[in-house]
């Protein structure tokens, strides 16, 4: 398994899929790194970029309902796995770890995602997933400008879902 961290949220317009950007932490040549799209919907997009952005509502929201009831139950994330991609369709585990045992569950990448940034759990992808959908991606310096920014967001509103079909005959 490869760690992964989030690069970044694209958040696109309402009706429109955004796209969650995962990338490896792994040991890459300067300037050189691999990028995970993943498309995700509005809402799932939202919830995402509130575990980001640490923010709190007055109200708790599914995820932090999850969370609590986790908590009550000496509970805790202990991983996100992305163990398999189909076309441009992902699939993730959610490892919990309770009184000593690893409880794998089902989810979806995005709720995934968003429960584990929410407890600072680690972010895992299996490597045979990474190479198949992974896309290179150059860095040209440590710092990214807006403009640079402003470069890759287009290149993402640009690019659907249909350009990832067929990897490796799926």
């Amino acid at each position: 398994m490869i760690p992964l961290k989030v690069l970044t949220l694209v958040v696109a317009g309402q009706n429109q899929p955004s796209v969650l950007v995962l990338q490896p932490v792994e040991d890459a040549p300067a300037g050189k790194a691999r990028i995970v799209p993943i498309w995700i919907g509005p809402t799932e997009a939202a919830q995402v970029g509130m575990a980001l952005e640490h923010m709190k509502l007055p109200r708790p929201m599914t995820h932090d309902l999850m969370l609590d009831a986790l908590t009550n139950l000496d509970a805790r994330i202990d991983s996100t796995v992305i163990y398999g991609s189909k076309g441009q369709m992902f699939f993730a585990h959610l490892v919990i770890s309770q009184d000593g045992r690893l409880i794998t569950l089902d989810a979806r990448p995005s709720d995934a995602v968003a429960l584990a940034v929410r407890q600072d759990a680690p972010l895992y992808i299996e490597e045979d997933v990474l190479d198949a959908a992974s896309f290179p991606f150059l860095f040209k310096g440590e710092q990214q400008t807006e403009e640079e920014i402003a470069e890759f967001k287009t290149f993402l509103d640009h690019i659907s879902p249909e350009d990832f079909t067929d990897i490796d005959g799926l």
